[in-house]
């Protein structure tokens, strides 16, 4: 595409210093190291480096214009802009072909449950409407027996995002995407632009405070989702959750809103709610019938995921029945409250919040027998909210009977304060091992386990990873399960 022509199409310009207006433009490019001949490169300003001190690699590199916020000392074509962030978002969407605005796109947003969410809607979908690629946490995929692509974010940024969508509707001939959408990507517009006809808010407890500050700040990141719904789109909103309550009451009145609920009166409820070994079991009441739904996933928290899910099928006019039989053979999503072993019952989940680690204890609280205690092991990641670490303690003291304190994804931190954060947490250590190492940690579990325990394994969840100070290593939890318990 020409220069002048991209110009032409960008927001909120303040200076063009440019002379050749006839330049090819072939992609748009914000790491300088990847850049490529003929490229845009946008500088962005992030959370730990700003693009505009890397702009000469990306002219070596080949970038033929560089995006800025501030004029820099050089004679390459600049177009200062308010935020580059945004038109990395624009740019993004025009040379990609706008592609979102040709695609049924459902995005999911929350703290909590947004993979298995988007996990079952993705089953729904495919089961009456044909192939549904998926976009989230684990990677993309362009149907649910894919293999998934690496993206490095929940949210991918806007160029690969773009690009993926792009691939999904011209390439793979997709009609029908759903996504998480992180609250970061929300902050950083990297889903500006995108047209979507759905959204889905599960719930907002504390996480991610390092980056948004404060609560408010964080619901607000979230509720920009839902900004741009028009008429024919529909929201998809937990109404048990307060902050869902005060979602509800901004979203436009042009689109349609659907609730789902277990204790508040909702479009989709869930009655009679039972647990066992074989999973969760509860009547569906729906705007038109209830429903008996019998799930292999377990937990309080499966039949908020699957209310959620159902509801977007009712918004999306599909047959809910079928939508229940989709769901109920589904065992759940990797790292998700996954099995890996029984006697003792050893549960890997990726919880890494206060809430998220109450649902599963709670959860995991339901499935031992009274002989049995509940063990868990966890850690909280380095360079992130540190306010929720005392939280998490006080829950893993209340909820188990053992706890082992271990590291997660320490980073530049060091391991042993981000355990003394935890600790603060306690009224008492006596029922508390600590053990840095991780897989040393597990093997400290399965040493104390009964046939009759259960031990969660909390916050990595699927993670392969775990990222040091100075690397990152291979750690997989349920590989470690699987070796140490075998």
């Amino acid at each position: 595409m020409k220069l002048r022509s991209l110009i032409e199409q960008i927001q909120y310009l303040e200076l063009v210093n440019v002379n050749d207006y006839s330049i090819d433009v072939e992609n748009v490019s914000y790491n300088s190291k990847t850049t490529r001949p003929n490229d845009i490169f946008v500088c962005i300003v992030g959370e730990h480096t700003d693009g505009h001190e890397y702009f000469q690699e990306a002219v070596n590199n080949g970038a033929v214009v560089c995006i800025v916020e501030k004029i820099l000392n050089s004679d390459i074509p600049q177009i200062v802009v308010r935020s580059t962030q945004e038109t990395l978002a624009d740019l993004a969407i025009i040379l990609n072909g706008n592609s979102s605005t040709s695609l049924n796109l459902i995005g999911v947003t929350g703290t909590n449950g947004k993979t298995t969410v988007s996990h079952l809607i993705q089953k729904i979908i495919e089961d009456q409407k044909g192939n549904c690629a998926l976009i989230g946490t684990l990677g993309y995929k362009y149907s649910s027996a894919d293999d998934y692509y690496a993206t490095g974010h929940t949210t991918p940024q806007a160029p690969e995002l773009q690009s993926i969508f792009a691939d999904v509707k011209y390439n793979k001939q997709i009609s029908n995407v759903v996504m998480e959408v992180s609250s970061h990507a929300l902050a950083q517009h990297r889903v500006k632009g995108c047209d979507f006809n759905g959204a889905v808010f599960t719930n907002l407890t504390q996480d991610h405070l390092d980056f948004h500050i404060t609560m408010h700040n964080y619901f607000m990141a979230k509720a920009k989702l839902f900004e741009n719904l028009a008429t024919g789109d529909f929201a998809v909103i937990n109404v048990d959750d307060e902050y869902g309550v005060k979602l509800k009451n901004i979203i436009s009145p042009s689109a349609m809103i659907y609730t789902y609920a277990l204790n508040s009166s909702a479009d989709f409820m869930a009655k009679d709610v039972k647990y066992s070994s074989k999973g969760a079991s509860f009547k569906c009441v729906t705007p038109k019938e209830t429903i008996k739904v019998n799930l292999k996933m377990n937990g309080v928290f499966s039949v908020y995921n699957v209310l959620a899910a159902l509801t977007v099928a009712y918004a999306m006019q599909l047959d809910i029945k079928k939508a229940v039989k989709s769901i109920e053979p589904l065992s759940g999503v990797a790292g998700r409250f996954e099995v890996i072993h029984n006697d003792p019952m050893v549960i890997v989940d990726y919880a890494h919040t206060p809430d998220g680690l109450k649902n599963i204890l709670m959860s995991a609280r339901g499935l031992k027998t009274s002989k049995g205690k509940l063990i868990c092991v966890f850690g909280c990641g380095g360079d992130r909210d540190v306010t929720k670490r005392p939280q998490m303690g006080a829950i893993a003291e209340e909820l188990a009977d053992k706890v082992i304190l271990t590291s997660d994804n320490p980073r530049s931190e060091n391991p042993q304060q981000i355990i003394a954060d935890i600790l603060s947490g306690f009224k008492s250590t006596k029922d508390v091992i600590v053990e840095l190492d991780r897989e040393s940690a597990i093997k400290a579990a399965h040493k104390i386990a009964k046939k009759e325990d259960v031990i969660v394994i909390a916050g990595k969840g699927h993670e392969d990873y775990q990222i040091l100070k100075d690397t990152t290593i291979h750690f997989d939890d349920r590989e470690e399960v699987r070796k140490i318990f075998k």
